[in-house]
């Protein structure tokens, strides 16, 4: 497994027990039904596009949680180049194991695959540019670990995990407290109070909240959103590497390289999760 924080062993567990339970609740009785407990089987996972294959790694821990007595063969490994007609693994043993968690592990692995895919592809877009490619909190309910795992595979970096691992001053949060100033230091003497040891991350809209910020420090993060190509060159040279720079809203495929060549140092695009094609692979018998 990957080196994230959110990634434990525990987690991917429970992760794949809930998703049992929804699925195959009381039993697969279409499987239960029509084949023999000891009945034999082995399956192959074919890949039928172009991609970054992701997903192989949790699909053989759903195998032997459902059914440790089956034996998988990885053949190709997460974040690995495919094409149609690669095998991504092989399954053996209980065929009515495999036949009831096939659609688990097939929902998991074409939608990490697509997110890998995706994620690939806009990063080599800006790999001329020493900016990063970031995801969002944009995430399926109770799909954000498997989804964010999916963007790192495919060489993207992960932004805040959830609410309570990072303070991320929004717009909003900035308009209620009465502005940036105020917000950052509400902020800066809850985490004092509370014991918490967490990166502050700002927002701003222009470049006035943008020297507003470097005028009241101590933060880690500065947002750039929905800025003009210049007033981001503008901000990044008034910034100068003081924080670390991410860019954010609205930017799509067309915009992305003219963003990265602005200079920030990241550029975080919710698309990667909630607006991503899965990628066609199919398990079969043989």
């Amino acid at each position: 497994m990957e080196n994230l924080p959110y990634l434990t062993a525990e987690k991917i567990h429970e992760f794949i027990r809930l998703a049992l339970i929804e699925d195959v609740g009381s039993g697969d009785h279409s499987t239960l039904g029509s084949i023999p407990k000891d009945q034999f089987g082995q399956a192959q996972l074919i890949i039928k596009e172009s991609g970054i294959i992701a997903g192989l790694a949790l699909a053989e821990m759903i195998f032997h949680q459902f059914d440790p007595s089956l034996e998988v063969q990885l053949l190709l490994e997460d974040g690995d180049s495919v094409n149609p007609g690669d095998i991504g693994l092989r399954v053996r043993g209980s065929a009515a194991s495999i036949l009831t968690t096939e659609r688990l592990v097939l929902n998991c692995l074409q939608r990490m695959s697509g997110i890998a895919t995706k994620t690939h592809q806009l990063s080599q877009m800006i790999a001329h540019t020493n900016t990063r490619l970031m995801d969002t909190r944009k995430t399926t309910p109770n799909f954000r670990m498997i989804e964010k795992w999916a963007v790192v595979l495919g060489g993207g970096v992960n932004h805040r995990f959830a609410l309570y691992d990072m303070v991320m001053l929004k717009d909003n949060h900035i308009d209620f407290a009465g502005g940036i100033t105020k917000a950052i230091k509400n902020a800066k003497s809850y985490l004092d109070k509370e014991g918490l040891n967490l990166k502050i991350e700002v927002e701003t809209r222009n470049l006035e909240e943008v020297k507003e910020v470097l005028d009241v420090g101590g933060i880690d993060y500065i947002m750039l959103d929905n800025m003009g190509y210049e007033t981001m060159r503008m901000a990044v040279r008034l910034v100068n590497g003081k924080y670390p720079l991410e860019a954010s809203g609205g930017i799509t495929e067309e915009t992305l390289k003219d963003v990265a060549e602005c200079g920030v140092d990241y550029i975080s695009v919710g698309a990667l999760t909630h607006h991503v094609r899965s990628m066609d692979i199919s398990l079969k018998a043989y």
